[in-house]
């Protein structure tokens, strides 16, 4: 892409110097300065690309938000310039009405433009997922946030399709993720290289649509604040693993996605009498005994499993103790589970 650039940036200057040169066969006064008239037309071709140069980073939202800006601020000094209050009858003084209207334009279309560019983020007109009416889109949203990304089940649960929306980052997320990568201290700069890798990985699923939202903002602080508003601008859910945030949205009347209510559900049930299979890792208290954990870190006491520590068994339930940790199932040896 920088090689293409590269390549139009070169055509272009050399374009408006051959132009120029052009211009001194229409011009007899310019006949005799035909050097002259070609470093006139490199100087404006190079002038151009810096210009281009400065705008790197102004994106094709910001620059509808300029066009809508000037064009309101431009139909504003054109009201106030042709009313009848700087026009009385055709008597006033031209030059001095002249004037006037030159200073509406110019002070109208600034205020239209810096209005527009410091809401920009409300000019969707050239995002397409963004619904101007709620049946005009039937794909369902959700903003994803930095937590989200870096707690990493995200991942897993679209590999199981059982998300079937477009997920929407924002650029200033990608921003704070890649800030904690960044990081001096390890467990921050562990936790954003997670979420890193999570953000490749969700990239590798074919049937997830991730589209990258450009949106910034000034001050860290107002992160927050920005997702919330971005969900509800485009009327998306929220998934986040932040409870304050998640309450905010609560607040704002925005839907959130709990990956932690989503985990807890999706818990079985441990009735007495059905049959569990289990990986037993380690030595039980009582003689005969064998320790293992299920998934969600509810511990499995399997009577007469000591022999297969190491292996997975299958077990059958005879008592469920609570515990401050979560579970104590107590259950019974059935054999040795089948691999696969």
């Amino acid at each position: 892409m920088n090689k293409t650039l590269l390549v139009i940036r070169i055509v272009f200057i050399a374009l408006c110097a051959i132009g120029s040169w052009l211009i001194c066969y229409t011009v007899e006064e310019w006949d005799h300065r035909r050097g002259l008239a070609i470093m006139i037309g490199l100087m404006i071709g190079v002038l151009v690309v810096l210009v281009d140069l400065m705008l790197k980073g102004f994106s094709l939202r910001g620059l509808t938000a300029l066009t809508f800006g000037l064009a309101i601020g431009a139909a504003i000094a054109w009201l106030i310039g042709t009313s009848p209050l700087l026009n009385p009858l055709g008597k006033g003084d031209q030059q001095i009405i002249y004037l006037v209207q030159m200073a509406l334009f110019v002070i109208c279309t600034y205020l239209g433009t810096v209005i527009a560019l410091r809401g920009k983020d409300d000019f969707n007109l050239v995002i397409p997922y963004v619904r101007f009416v709620p049946h005009e889109v039937d794909v369902p949203l959700v903003v994803v946030d930095t937590s989200a990304l870096i707690d990493g089940r995200i991942a897993k649960v679209c590999q199981t399709q059982f998300l079937g929306a477009a997920l929407i980052i924002p650029t200033f997320v990608l921003s704070e993720l890649q800030a904690i990568a960044d990081s001096t201290e390890p467990v921050k700069q562990a936790r954003g290289r997670r979420g890193l890798q999570v953000l490749n990985e969700l990239r590798a699923i074919k049937h997830i649509d991730i589209r990258i939202h450009q949106s910034d903002v000034a001050r860290r602080s107002d992160i927050e604040a920005k997702l919330v508003f971005l969900a509800q601008s485009m009327r998306a859910k929220l998934l986040t693993t932040d409870t304050n945030l998640a309450k905010m949205a609560q607040f704002q009347g925005v839907s959130w996605l709990n990956l932690h209510a989503l985990e807890s559900a999706l818990r079985p049930e441990i009735v007495i009498g059905e049959s569990i299979a289990v990986d037993l890792v380690k030595v039980g208290k009582e003689d005969g005994q064998a320790l293992g954990y299920l998934t969600d870190g509810s511990m499995v006491v399997v009577n007469n499993g000591r022999a297969f520590i190491g292996k997975r068994v299958t077990a059958e339930i005879i008592g469920v103790l609570p515990s401050a940790g979560g579970k104590m199932i107590f259950t019974n040896l059935l054999g040795e589970a089948e691999v696969g």
